[in-house]
């Protein structure tokens, strides 16, 4: 008999609930999973202030639910849940019931005022993604009329904003904007001082969740920042244009017209109704055993922010943050499993989470982190790498690289103002049809090397022994002469200027083969070598003495300089040589070699393995280099085309070497990589057919391989 899997809550929990036992039942027809949420989207909750305060677009903290379960064995319900019947287990909505066998409670949370007079009506929420909009539109539209306003007491409301709690949300909101407000100021051409932000808590500092040392960096960086923190201080009405709060019984009254309330939250209605009939705690919240279930009923899990749980050996329940969503919809969903299928083992949840995290703006962050019983504070930048690493793992999880390439693109290369802790450093701003003369000449230099092998017969004859072995000689040459050692030192003359003349011609062979590697400009220093070989053969003559043949080996060696030549761990060798003295050296003459043991394993034994061998991979970079250069001239395909090119030019590098003066050809490839063929380009027409097509297929669908 099938059972019915019913999911409340589209949020952390109950994502990452539904994409688990999707992929533990994907292969069993008789289970049904049904995840149902008002939204038809997913909201990141911990990014809101960045969009209330205009730092990320507002479509980056929305992720479509129909995108996370596309491929998957998951109905996604567009409905709000009005009640539920733990009798005939049943969830009714305002579209639909649904029958469940097993329920997971995990509706998430919303503000609490606790009694406030006026809170609710005149403030604004930060809890949802309409809030978020919202309120960002709500502070343009602010300075928007303030700089019109001639009345000054309206002026001074209108610049003026509160941010109730100082907790996490608040403490972000009240940086965010403080950031924001320098650049709302000079685009309307309004005094910064003119602009007043309160951060208002009724404890004694800021992030009770962090210790007191870091709380205090906190302060003091909103203070820098020129935010009045009202510690000690509780609100106690709210009006249309007006805030009253209390210290130390001392009623004060200040005219504004935003109010953004962050002071907590309690459990979402639904989650409170049925807390009112199944065993529950403050705020709406139901208590849990140690396998996450309802303690009245077993076929009731509860998740997130709606689970009431003291782990063994703790004094307070489960914190109401995002790791712990996270971790009880890794069990909850373990623990399903077990009892649908009467396998395994029930895993109790025993949380460990890894520490806490706060950012004041895009540029500054505490935190602490670490395992329970090993916790350590980070410092800014390595705080706000942390956040920013820290999401991208939860991004992998929940719609993998599509999430994390748009997450990318709106925290870093896309960024506004320079707000982001690496500032501007990483976006966008250099026009692409300017790099078009770079992508047209790198692609006609690819074409010319491809056309040049054809003639030289790389199609048909084995070229690749001299293309290799006489490189390496080359360096060879130039080492050995650094080093000081000769060949031959006892032998006749006539048999060491011979051995010098032939590893002259092979160098020689390779150089009219190897265009853009060790290659044209090496002639030159062949030439030089090979004059000195022909000079020491001819003046022989009946000498046998040792030292004439040193001569000439030495004559022949010398043909340049090492600059460096390290050795990692016997990993790599890095060697970096002139075909000339250095100080009559040019660009051309410098070369750059990475050799690689295992790059010389396969060019040994694969590559030169046999004529037919060499030949056919001769064919094959020919055609590469015809079509990388084709490719980038028309800008058609410029993504691969670029990577490719990459590719080739690290094969030499760690084959034959390169001359810096054609490493221009790798930075080039690397400035067209991303979207350089879509100015003046086919990709213009192509990329977007393409990815059109491309995200109707299932299995990319299913595996999120695209951007939106």
């Amino acid at each position: 008999m099938g059972k019915n899997i019913v999911i409340v809550g589209a949020g952390y929990s109950g994502i990452l609930t539904a994409k688990k036992l999707a992929k533990k039942f994907k292969k069993d027809q008789e289970i049904s999973i049904t995840i149902i949420d008002k939204n038809p989207f997913h909201t990141m909750l911990t990014e809101l202030h960045e969009v209330a305060a205009n730092r990320v677009d507002e479509d980056s903290i929305k992720i479509s639910l129909k995108k996370v379960f596309t491929g998957r064995k998951v109905q996604v319900k567009l409905d709000t849940v009005t009640s539920i019947d733990f009798d005939t287990k049943q969830v009714l909505g305002t579209a639909e019931t649904y029958s469940y066998d097993y329920l997971v409670l995990c509706a998430g949370s919303k503000p609490t005022y606790f009694g406030t007079e006026g809170a609710e009506e005149y403030s604004f929420k930060l809890w949802s993604y309409d809030d978020a909009v919202l309120l960002k539109d709500h502070i343009h539209n602010m300075f928007r009329k303030a700089v019109r306003e001639t009345n000054e007491e309206e002026r001074k409301k209108m610049l003026t904003f509160y941010i109730v709690g100082a907790g996490f949300t608040g403490a972000e909101m009240a940086g965010e904007l403080a950031e924001y407000a320098p650049i709302l100021c000079e685009n309307f051409e309004i005094d910064r001082k003119d602009v007043t932000i309160c951060n208002v808590d009724v404890l004694s500092r800021t992030i009770s969740n962090l210790p007191e040392k870091l709380s205090d960096k906190v302060e003091r960086r909103m203070e820098k920042m020129g935010i009045r923190v009202m510690l000690n201080t509780s609100v106690v009405k709210l009006g249309k244009d007006y805030v009253e709060t209390k210290n130390n019984d001392v009623i004060t009254r200040e005219g504004t017209y935003t109010v953004i309330w962050t002071a907590g939250i309690e459990s979402a209605d639904i989650t409170a109704a049925s807390a009112k009939k199944l065993q529950s705690g403050g705020r709406g919240r139901i208590a849990t055993d140690a396998y996450l279930r309802s303690l009245d009923n077993e076929n009731v899990y509860v998740i997130g922010d709606n689970m009431l749980y003291t782990p063994e050996g703790e004094e307070r329940p489960v914190p109401q943050v995002v790791e712990n969503c996270e971790h009880s919809a890794d069990i909850a969903a373990h623990n399903i499993v077990c009892a649908i299928t009467e396998q395994g083992q029930m895993e109790k949840y025993k949380p460990s989470f890894h520490g806490f995290m706060v950012c004041i703006g895009g540029r500054y962050g505490v935190a602490r982190v670490g395992l329970p019983n090993t916790m350590f504070n980070l410092p800014s930048w390595l705080a706000m790498f942390s956040k920013h690493f820290i999401n991208i793992i939860y991004f992998i999880q929940v719609l993998g690289w599509n999430k994390v390439f748009s997450y990318m693109r709106h925290e870093f290369f896309t960024i506004r103002n320079r707000r982001s802790f690496v500032g501007g450093h990483f976006s966008n701003r250099t026009p692409s049809f300017l790099l078009v003369p770079v992508r047209v000449w790198l692609g006609a230099v690819w074409l010319f090397e491809g056309v040049m092998k054809i003639v030289e017969g790389w199609l048909t004859e084995p070229k690749l022994t001299g293309f290799f072995g006489g490189a390496q000689s080359w360096y060879d040459s130039i080492l050995n002469s650094d080093g000081g050692s000769t060949d031959g030192t006892s032998s006749a003359m006539g048999a060491a200027a011979e051995s010098a003349a032939q590893t002259v011609q092979v160098a020689a062979d390779a150089v009219s083969s190897v265009k853009g590697t060790i290659a044209e400009t090496t002639a030159q220093a062949i030439k030089t070598a090979s004059d000195a070989v022909s000079s020491a053969t001819g003046g022989a003559g009946a000498a046998t003495d040792g030292a004439a043949a040193e001569q000439a080996g030495n004559a022949a060696a010398h043909v340049g300089t090492v600059i460096f030549n390290v050795d990692f761990l016997g990993l790599f060798q890095a060697i970096f040589v002139s075909g000339k003295e250095l100080a009559h050296s040019t660009l051309s003459d410098l070369a750059f070699k990475v050799d690689v043991p295992v790059m010389n394993w396969f060019v040994d034994h694969f590559i030169l393995s046999s004529d037919t061998m060499q030949v056919v991979m001769q064919v094959f970079i020919v055609i590469a280099e015809i079509l990388i250069g084709l490719a980038l001239i028309g800008g058609l395909f410029t993504f691969p085309a670029s990577a490719f090119s990459l590719v080739l030019q690290f094969m030499f590098v760690t084959t034959t070497g390169l001359y810096l003066g054609t490493f221009w050809m790798i930075f080039a490839a690397i400035a067209v990589l991303i979207g350089g063929g879509r100015t003046f380009g086919l990709d213009y027409y192509a990329m977007p057919a393409l990815k059109k097509a491309w995200k109707k297929v299932p299995w990319a669908k299913k595996s999120y391989l695209y951007n939106d």
